[in-house]
């Protein structure tokens, strides 16, 4: 069974249990200054599993691309990946524990659907501990459905507890495990006894408590099942294979790899072959991450320099393979290739991504030569330690600072007569990456945004700023991207040129007059084919047909409207709650797009709704 083919028989399973299917949705999450990406399936879900009404309904499936950036450096080994796909169920209030476990097991093992062999599969459940009881419901519905006692592991919160955060929804999960050990499992093994061999497939949340402090848990009045099963992982067990990087997913890639390496073979020098798949999972990150709906450049901060980094670190490990010229193209060719179908956006926006990672990848290779540079700068200092170790935060720094790579400094050390102090580079690193992770922490367990009444006022002055811009600066402009917290407001739109004193005094004024006249915010559900016949923006939904929701600001729905958009919210009712609106500056974000932060005061109480 093919990757595509897998996404498409889960969603067809799904569908067959009533499910709707809806739109993954993008890289970059919208109004979430919390994480830099979108880091799991439920990840665009959290205000629906927060109680918000989901305009599909309620029970809902899904196929998601995420990026998780915790462990970049320990992607090369055959199983770790940056960009993953997930696919997902979800039930908000509907069913729970006995029909999510009877539903994930069936498709599994049924011979309709994946045929796995049910003797290879073993699962975890919540153990229990002074918050809360072990699971006994989720282990019962399990051996309801054929699961033997030995193969059930009950562990700790560490391992099967999920939280939104310190605060907030939280509950016992069940993890599902796939034997990839010689043979049949052992009786009594399971990933209790031997986590080596068994490999997580599935996780089913179970949302049942809302957590007020760190001692209180209480029922929630409707309970959430929220799921995620990883593609790569599962597709590599149907085809038994003992990488991800052995299925079709990646092998066209890393063909193309082998092509431009001089016609290397993977598979014929371990230490060749680790910088295959580095190139592989960076270029099929970077080109996910630049062909996205709201797709971010290359940058000093936030996404941008996470994609930074995965474009320098593949240009390196081409380096390493004797690949000489820029290659990222040729590459990203290949992956668009392979995942055009499920992801039509990549195809559309082939040209940027193209051209993106060529300007990285030429500006990277004139970094090494700026490094190299300064390591000659550095040398007639180093040349009077009569250790000739180079210090490790010399060596950080040269990273750090010219992505000057610790190998090129090692051998450019060597041929001076230097070692590298390594084990004080790696302290150095590590120490960065802590402050760097911050960024990222919390994110597998949800990223929540800040759900303030100040975040849903910018909320909603993002939709009268979007209008403002359109009727100062013409139908050119274009949303690409937002980020709000409870201070400030940024909004990215496409326009080629700085703008002027008075027009962003004129759209200011708009913005303003559009609060005082106090218009009211309403909703409707409709198909993304009738919000867009409406007028309505839709910059990032992809699939006509689906049901969605559309924000309009104005006296009348369908004849006297300012500003109609498909959005997921949250907004304010009437938009004299928002206060008064002030744009700080406005300034270019990357080719062709420009930036403006603004920031609101004021405002009338937002009511209970």
């Amino acid at each position: 069974m093919t990757a595509n083919e897998l996404r498409s028989k889960y969603i067809e399973f799904f569908k067959s249990k009533n499910h709707a299917e809806i739109s993954g949705q993008s890289l970059i999450p919208e109004n979430d200054p919390s994480v830099l990406f979108t880091t799991a399936g439920m990840h665009p879900l959290v205000p629906y599993l927060l109680g918000e009404k989901h305009p599909s309904g309620t029970r809902l499936t899904d196929y998601q691309k995420c990026i998780r950036t915790g462990d970049i450096d320990e992607v090369g080994d055959p199983s770790h990946l940056t960009c993953f796909e997930m696919l997902g169920n979800w039930s908000l209030g509907d069913y729970f524990k006995k029909e999510s476990i009877a539903f994930s097991y069936e498709f599994l093992t049924s011979k309709d659907w994946l045929a796995l062999d049910p003797r290879k599969i073993s699962v975890t459940v919540f153990a229990g501990d002074e918050n809360a009881p072990r699971d006994e419901e989720a282990a019962g519905y399990w051996k309801d459905n054929g699961m033997p006692e030995d193969k059930i592991a009950y562990l700790p919160a560490s391992d099967n507890w999920w939280a939104a955060g310190p605060t907030g929804p939280c509950g016992p999960d069940t993890e599902i495990f796939y034997w990839v050990g010689e043979g049949l499992p052992p009786a009594g093994s399971n990933k209790g006894t031997d986590s080596a061999n068994w490999m997580e497939i599935w996780n089913n949340v179970f949302m049942q408590y809302n957590r007020i402090d760190e001692k209180t848990l209480v029922p929630l009045p409707k309970q959430n099942v929220d799921t995620g099963m990883g593609l790569e992982r599962t597709n590599c067990i149907l085809q038994g294979k003992t990488s991800v990087y052995l299925t079709e997913v990646f092998q066209p890639i890393i063909s193309k790899i082998g092509e431009l390496a001089g016609g290397y073979q993977y598979g014929t020098d371990e230490e060749k072959d680790k910088s295959v798949r580095i190139i592989a999972d960076h270029s099929r990150a970077a080109v996910f991450i630049l062909g996205d709906q709201r797709g971010v450049t290359p940058s000093n901060v936030g996404a941008g320099y996470v994609l930074r980094r995965l474009i320098r670190r593949a240009v390196r490990h081409g380096m390493k393979l004797g690949i000489e010229k820029s290659f990222l193209a040729d590459i990203a060719e290949a992956v668009i290739e392979n995942f055009r179908c499920a992801y039509p956006e990549l195809e559309s926006n082939a040209a940027k991504v193209k051209s993106e990672l060529t300007a990285e990848e030429d500006k990277f290779r004139q970094t090494l030569r700026k490094g190299e540079a300064e390591f000659q700068k550095l040398l007639p200092n180093l040349m009077k330690n009569p250790k000739k170790i180079i210090s490790g935060k010399v060596a950080y720094n040269l990273y750090e600072t010219y992505g000057f790579p610790v190998e090129l400094t090692q051998e450019l050390g060597a041929e001076n007569g230097f070692t590298v102090d390594l084990d004080g580079f790696k302290e150095a690193e590590r120490k960065h990456q802590e402050a760097s992770k911050a960024a990222d922490a919390g994110q597998a367990k949800g990223g929540l945004a800040e759900q303030s009444d100040v975040a849903t006022k910018y909320h909603t002055a993002t939709h009268l700023l979007q209008q403002a811009l359109v009727n100062v600066l013409g139908n050119q402009v274009a949303q690409k991207g937002s980020n709000i917290n409870n201070e400030r407001m940024r909004f990215d739109f496409t326009f080629e040129r700085p703008m002027t004193k008075e027009e962003i005094q004129k759209v200011e004024d708009i913005v303003n007059q559009k609060i005082k006249e106090d218009l009211p915010v309403t909703m409707e559900i409709k198909t993304l084919e009738e919000a867009k016949a409406e007028g309505a923006r839709a910059l990032f939904a992809n699939k006509y047909g689906e049901q969605v929701k559309v924000y309009t600001i104005g006296r009348d729905a369908h004849s006297d409207w300012f500003s109609k958009e498909v959005c997921g919210g949250p907004h304010v009712q009437h938009t004299a709650q928002i206060g008064d609106f002030k744009i700080q500056k406005e300034q270019s974000s990357s080719a062709g797009v420009r930036r403006i932060r603004a920031v609101i005061s004021g405002g009338l109480p937002l009511e209970n709704s």
